[in-house]
């Protein structure tokens, strides 16, 4: 019997996922009880936007400080023409409310930072890092990884994706990276491009973890890295282990919150 929550108009939008043994209505009533935080509503958070929204996720934040411009349009997938010089926070709400009333969004125009994250990660059940930078990247795992909440990363340059996720407790971000590449060492789309289309692909990925962890099928991105290369049509994981060194998730953690980190340069954590 279908779930008694799901009504009429639901059981209509979202009949590919109930029809579905791993989904089914319980599925999708959970899909409809949860929420999701974007960090970026750019390159990757558009698709992860979109296709959070016509899953019927519940609830989804979306932090960004950025207005649409017209280079953004290439990749950026949720924004118009009509929508350039508006803030990105306020076209991606538009765009969810026109693709899906069963979606509350939450606008928040401004930098996720160190001021804000640990309120922010605490109200929603996954964070999406759709950000484009390695100070946000540090910042969206060490949040996460002390509230114990689910996220999933990507990152896209030229032709080149990546995308995982991590559970919250470690291994986080750091295990990965343990710190950013020095500064200017590791040029942006502004100034090297990036093939429109693999944000999308990047995106739908951290969208296809999220929803997964959500509804709770599958096999995870946790612990493994998916590399992806556009030009060679190639895909390889790389494992992902905890660093018991790490400082944030490993034996010793050197940090409780974030004050002990300074998101700039190498991402280090403070003496």
């Amino acid at each position: 019997m279908p779930a008694p929550d799901l009504d009429r108009e639901q059981l209509d939008r979202y009949s590919r996922h109930v029809i579905m043994d791993e989904v089914g209505p319980e599925g999708q009533a959970a899909l409809l009880d949860a929420s999701v935080l974007v960090v970026g509503a750019g390159g990757l958070g558009s698709p992860a936007i979109q296709y959070l929204a016509a899953a019927g996720v519940g609830r989804i934040g979306v932090i960004d400080d950025d207005v649409v411009e017209r280079s953004n349009l290439q990749r950026q997938v949720i924004h118009g023409d009509s929508d350039v010089g508006r803030p990105k926070v306020e076209s991606a709400a538009d765009f969810v409310d026109r693709l899906n009333p069963d979606v509350d969004v939450e606008t928040y125009d401004a930098r996720f930072e160190s001021a804000n994250a640990p309120d922010l990660v605490a109200e929603y059940d996954l964070v999406v890092d759709g950000s484009d930078n390695f100070p946000t990247r540090y910042l969206v795992s060490d949040a996460c990884t002390l509230d114990r909440t689910p996220f999933v990363h990507g990152a896209v340059y030229r032709f080149e994706g990546q995308v995982t996720a991590f559970d919250g407790d470690g291994p986080c971000y750091r295990c990965l990276f343990p710190s950013a590449p020095p500064e200017g060492t590791v040029p942006d789309c502004a100034t090297v491009g990036v093939l429109g289309v693999l944000p999308g692909t990047i995106g739908c990925f951290q969208a296809t973890e999220a929803i997964k962890r959500i509804v709770g099928v599958g096999d995870s991105l946790a612990g493994r890295l998916l590399v992806y290369d556009a030009a060679g049509a190639t895909m390889e994981t790389v494992p992902v282990k905890q660093s018991p060194d790490c400082p944030v998730c490993g034996s010793t953690p050197g940090i409780s919150d974030l004050t002990a980190v300074t998101y700039d340069g190498d991402c280090a954590i403070s003496d």
